[in-house]
């Protein structure tokens, strides 16, 4: 089945840079960490007694593939809005793609359904974004203080954790489908995908 509207998704690890790259496309952006589970749910993994938010488990994917698929052909969907702080969601939003062909869909598990996007006719590329090490590591610990997101000792410790981990997630997303690329390449790219589209 063609759809009227593909989905561009961007991956890449925590910090890395995905939102703001994803605004740069010009194109509408679908935050997929708003897919996220709520702290109380049973299905949750837990690691060392606390829950795991950075295994895929945590990650509410069905409802994801579902809302892209929704958007991919109707061009508009009822999204969720989660309060990080809270561990929950708090609302949901319209989303609009605004007639475009194109839209992203960036968060740090959109390579988990990859797979499912393309078999499903939704996926127009897909790519992990990949940067230096320790500017993530800068750039993720910058936002998650200025945004409160946790007590600053536990972003410090969960961001040394992922700088150490950062390159299996990297050979994680790109094991799943994702086109490993830096910034100016993911840009190139879409402004490809996008020529190839005559009404865009």
């Amino acid at each position: 089945m063609k759809h009227p509207h593909r989905v561009v998704l961007l991956a890449g690890p925590s910090g890395s840079g995905k939102s703001y790259i994803a605004q740069q496309t010009g194109l509408p952006v679908l935050c997929l960490d708003d897919f996220y589970k709520d702290g109380d749910d049973p299905t949750l993994p837990i690691r060392n007694g606390q829950v795991d938010w950075e295994s895929p488990e945590s990650w509410d994917a069905r409802t994801a593939v579902e809302t892209i698929a929704q958007l991919a052909r109707e061009g508009r969907a009822d999204v969720p809005v989660y309060a990080i702080g809270a561990d929950r969601r708090v609302a949901t939003r319209p989303f609009d793609v605004a007639g475009s062909p194109l839209f992203v869909a960036e968060g740090i598990f959109a390579a988990e359904i990859v797979e499912e996007c393309r078999r499903r006719g939704l996926l127009a590329g897909a790519y992990a974004l990949r940067r230096p090490r320790g500017a993530t590591f800068v750039r993720r610990l910058a936002r998650d203080l200025s945004e409160q997101r946790k007590a600053p000792r536990v972003l410090v410790r969960r961001g040394v954790a992922l700088l150490r981990a950062e390159p299996a997630v990297l050979r994680r997303q790109t094991g799943l489908g994702a086109e490993a690329a830096r910034a100016r390449e993911v840009l190139r790219r879409v402004a490809g995908l996008l020529a190839g589209h005559p009404h865009s």
